[in-house]
């Protein structure tokens, strides 16, 4: 699958996402009345809803027209058109640009992870027990560093 071209009015963070969701339901709204209806899961100043009104005007996610004193936003992307851009990211970002891959996913069938390179541990610090030449301050045997293996002057 191609990449679809990023249209940048489509790329939502979380706060925008959500103001942008409110006015999917209501269809237009104000400043105030898209911070009230965020207010009662995130308290947020009223500056700072403008403030992602006013970038979400300037992106071109929305319309805004003067109404007195106050701007009343309504959404010019649809939710049809940012559920589409996000899932496009995902694809790219974690399943190769493959709708099958995610559908495997999400029904538990996803392919095996390619096999990484297992750590070593160094002998001295695999478990059992010491080894014939093992000397005072080497670590012990469990793998754990007791205090008198630790050189005072590193402290």
């Amino acid at each position: 699958m191609a990449s679809l071209k990023r249209d940048q009015r489509l790329d939502l963070p979380p706060l925008e996402l959500e103001c942008m969701q409110t006015l999917w339901r209501r269809g237009r709204a104000t400043v105030h009345e898209i911070r009230a209806a965020l207010l009662p899961e995130r308290p947020l100043a009223y500056t700072t809803v403008m403030t992602i009104m006013n970038r979400l005007a300037r992106k071109g996610a929305v319309d805004r027209s003067k109404h007195g004193r106050a701007h009343v936003y309504q959404a010019a992307v649809s939710i049809a058109e940012v559920r589409e851009q996000a899932l496009a990211r995902l694809l790219e970002n974690f399943f190769q640009d493959s709708r099958d891959e995610l559908q495997r996913h999400l029904e538990g069938r996803a392919l095996a992870p390619a096999p990484t390179a297992k750590a070593t541990t160094p002998p001295n610090l695999q478990g059992g027990t010491k080894t014939k030449g093992a000397t005072a301050g080497a670590p012990h045997a469990s793998g754990v560093i007791g205090k008198e293996s630790i050189d005072p002057s590193l402290l």
